[in-house]
């Protein structure tokens, strides 16, 4: 039987990348989103199958792995890769934007790994990969949500290969660094109206980009196929880094003590 991929937020981004990589490569590929409706291009490919999903939405997930099972009769691969960032002034969030980046960063990865575990447990083999960020083991001014919500996923991913080592069943972490996709243009941006944090607002992103500028980013077909190798390698291996710029974070925290680290990144 051909091998099955299970895929989250996959109209557009990394997501659709990697489905359009993995029916290539000739899998069977489930492409869950919000709105298939609005999707044509994968619609049309052989042994890919567009349903709705919303990670929000306990009765959207269960029924998205129960079309998916019935279509294909397994799931090998399961990226979760639905996610936003939400970026600004942690003071002036509203409590309905904090629960939403929880929602759907962790809660939602949560609750689609819950609903697929019973597929791959009865197989006794599976893999599971989760798409964090640089930005889930290095924390940035202003990114106060967005960064506590990765590093949930990166704890939980962790703890939950450990659990489900015996199983046969593989837990593997996405660390992608700045990519052009609908991700970045797509961020919310926290409204601020405290008037003590603007002059740190109006250097966040030319902070961020000037110290990164001479590095290479990676694109969305980058990631994919490191996402391809993640799900295929049949390694033991948890973290995969996308990236120079997201290395450079890495690095900057894991080869510094804490005390240059803090300095250097507040600098």
């Amino acid at each position: 039987m051909q091998n099955t991929i299970f895929i989250t937020g996959a109209s557009s981004g990394f997501g659709k990348e990697t489905a359009l990589l993995f029916q290539r490569s000739g899998w069977n590929v489930v492409a869950t989103m919000r709105s298939p409706e609005k999707e044509t291009d994968l619609a049309e490919l052989p042994n890919l199958l567009v349903v709705p999903l919303d990670v929000t939405d306990q009765a959207s997930i269960n029924q998205a792995v129960s079309e998916a099972t019935e279509r294909f009769g397994k799931i090998d691969v399961l990226i979760n890769n639905a996610g936003y960032g939400l970026i600004g002034v942690f003071e002036s969030a509203t409590a309905k934007q904090i629960q939403n980046q929880y929602d759907v960063n962790v809660f939602g990865l949560m609750m689609v790994t819950k609903a697929v575990l019973p597929v791959m447990r009865k197989q006794r083999q599976g893999v599971i990969i989760n798409i964090s960020s640089f930005g889930g083991v290095t924390a940035g001014q202003f990114s106060s949500l967005y960064n506590s919500s990765k590093f949930a996923v990166e704890g939980f991913s962790e703890a939950l290969s450990h659990e489900l080592a015996p199983l046969g069943i593989a837990v593997k972490i996405i660390e992608p660094g700045s990519v052009s996709t609908n991700f970045r243009s797509g961020m919310e941006m926290i409204q601020n109206s405290i008037p003590d944090y603007d002059a740190g607002l109006s250097l966040l992103m030319s902070r961020y980009v000037t110290r990164t500028a001479h590095l290479a980013k990676a694109s969305a077909a980058d990631v994919a196929n490191v996402i391809y190798e993640a799900a295929t390698d049949g390694t033991l291996r948890l973290r995969y880094v996308v990236g120079d710029d997201a290395a450079f974070y890495i690095d900057l925290k894991q080869k510094n003590s804490e005390q240059d680290f803090l300095r250097l990144m507040r600098e």
